[in-house]
């Protein structure tokens, strides 16, 4: 992990409007493939909505190399920085 994504990591937590549900997604993808890489595991079934879709989201970024979801989350933090 870069330094600069242990700082944006702290500042999401730090942001004072709360992101939509989709940056939220969004977020916690990029963290865990940044920090865990590609998932594993089964898809959470039955009324664990929120947990399939945490599980959908990263999914969906299978394959992508750590270095390249550190960036993007920067990238994100910043964007809703702005936005506030």
């Amino acid at each position: 992990m870069t330094q600069e994504f242990e700082q944006a990591v702290t500042q999401a937590k730090t942001l004072t409007k709360r992101p939509s549900n989709e940056d939220l997604l969004k977020l916690y993808s990029l963290y865990k493939q940044a920090t865990e890489g590609d998932i594993s595991g089964e898809r959470p079934v039955g009324f664990d909505f929120k947990g399939a879709a945490k599980y959908d989201a990263w999914q969906n970024l299978k394959g992508m190399p750590a270095t390249e979801a550190e960036q993007a989350y920067i990238k994100l933090v910043k964007q809703l920085q702005a936005s506030e």
